[in-house]
């Protein structure tokens, strides 16, 4: 944050428009301008929203599968629970640790109706595989792009792929924030207009054209049973803001990234890839995994390193290790042998735009004398 995006959000304060305003719009059309492709942007008030209103809108309900990797946070499979369908949960790649689709492809049944991909950490999925698996399958694909923005795999930027939709989050520890938030983006005229009317209450009009039209504000129609899903106008004046730094914020989550990979290339850690040439990697998290010549498992080093003063996270305990979803679903670790083996060596040091070199300093210092 800035003094930039402070204004922002008190020029949206003072302007009287606390709720769906001109601001959201024009968030949506400079997102979608920045994704390129055509497409139409929808904002929501979260991810999990926009996920959840993707799948409403493309018919996804109860007897249906959505197929969708064990190894991403929760809100990515209990939005499936929520449209009424049922997750199938899927191992993942060794090497991406994103969905493993020859796995994928076992687990099709007569009822899969969609698969859900994650691009996990910020380096995006492979868009011609997913393409080409899901139309053999006659599948639908809305992408959890959480991670990944701006991101991009041979030129094309994520959102502009296959997909009938992406779903973007803006949640506070995101790319780009707006504290809480998150945006659809699709090429499908009918599905944006789906997923407008089902974020607010199912109405034939959103909260702006009922204020700016000529028709009384009083005089609407509910054409479905909708949700509350909208995002506010101070919280897309903040995305106006982290939206015109997107590109800079990530070429210095980058510049930490390459800082990171040659300081630990001698430690006993695997390291993720950069991208491809061609490619743009978000870098929304540095997840490496200890070797098993390391002198501590993952535990012990997330501790020792919480002494020397660094945080760190695991991204992600897979899903099927969760109580509910075990149990609903009979799941085990030996279901999922790349999952599970590789939890327990991951971990996530810490990324971020406001990074200083002292901080990444500090970093560094403090991974090499616990693992040296």
């Amino acid at each position: 944050m800035n003094d930039e995006e402070v204004s922002a959000v008190v020029d949206a304060l003072r302007s009287g428009w606390l709720t769906t305003g001109p601001r959201v719009r024009e968030f949506e059309t400079r997102f979608a301008e920045s994704c390129g492709g055509g497409v139409t942007a929808v904002a929501v008030n979260s991810a999990t929203a926009g996920l959840h209103l993707a799948l409403e809108a493309l018919g996804i309900g109860p007897g249906m599968e959505v197929l969708v990797p064990t190894w991403t946070f929760t809100a990515t499979a209990e939005v499936v629970v929520h449209a009424g369908a049922d997750p199938v949960f899927v191992d993942v790649d060794p090497v991406t640790l994103q969905i493993d689709l020859a796995d994928a492809a076992a687990k099709v049944t007569g009822r899969t109706a969609a698969v859900l991909p994650v691009h996990f950490a910020g380096q995006l999925v492979e868009d011609s595989a997913l393409t080409a698996f899901a139309r053999r399958h006659g599948l639908a694909v809305v992408e959890d792009a959480a991670h990944s923005f701006p991101a991009s795999r041979a030129g094309v930027a994520v959102g502009t792929g296959g997909s009938a939709a992406t779903v973007f989050s803006f949640y506070a520890t995101k790319t780009i924030t707006t504290g809480e938030g998150g945006m659809v983006v699709t090429r499908d005229a009918a599905l944006a207009t789906r997923i407008r009317t089902m974020r607010l209450h199912g109405f034939d009009r959103d909260v702006f054209a009922r204020y700016r039209s000529d028709r009384p504000a009083w005089q609407y129609d509910i054409v479905a049973p909708g949700h509350k899903y909208n995002l506010t106008d101070p919280a897309a004046a903040l995305g106006l803001v982290q939206l015109g730094r997107a590109a800079a914020m990530r070429r210095r989550r980058e510049d930490i990234a390459d800082r990171y990979r040659e300081a630990f290339a001698d430690l006993p850690l695997e390291l993720p890839r950069r991208a491809d040439e061609g490619d743009v990697h978000s870098w929304h998290l540095f997840v490496a995994r200890l070797r098993p010549d390391a002198r501590l498992g993952r535990d012990d080093f997330v501790a020792e390193l919480s002494r020397l003063g660094v945080g760190t996270g695991v991204h992600f305990m897979p899903l099927h290790m969760f109580t509910y979803w075990r149990e609903r679903y009979r799941l085990s670790n030996e279901m999922f042998p790349v999952a599970s083996r590789e939890f327990p060596r991951v971990v996530s040091l810490p990324i971020f735009s406001a990074m200083d070199d002292g901080q990444v300093d500090q970093v560094i210092q403090a991974v090499a004398k616990v693992l040296q």
